[in-house]
């Protein structure tokens, strides 16, 4: 099995890279295996809210409301118009 890899490019507060690279180094994995596996519970969470309640991951539930700007519709825009 070939398992391919994509390159994926985030805009992050350097403050917020920093401490995620020494959660990593502690933990002996990468930042990169980190948001892998974090976009990997994002894809697996439930797609309605309130659909199978009380099964949302912990580090989900604990993420939930911390984008104080902007919406879905806003950021789904924005990907929109980057990969035009």
């Amino acid at each position: 099995m070939i398992i391919r890899m994509q390159k994926l490019t985030l805009t992050v507060d350097e403050r917020v890279v920093e401490r995620a690279k020494r959660y990593a180094q502690i933990r002996g994995t990468s930042v990169s295996r980190l948001v892998e596996t974090y976009l990997d519970l994002v894809g697996r969470a439930p797609a309605v809210a309130g659909e199978r309640q009380g099964r949302t991951p912990p580090v989900l539930a604990r993420l939930r409301g911390s984008l104080r700007r902007g919406s879905v519709a806003d950021y789904r825009r924005h990907l929109e118009r980057k990969h035009r």
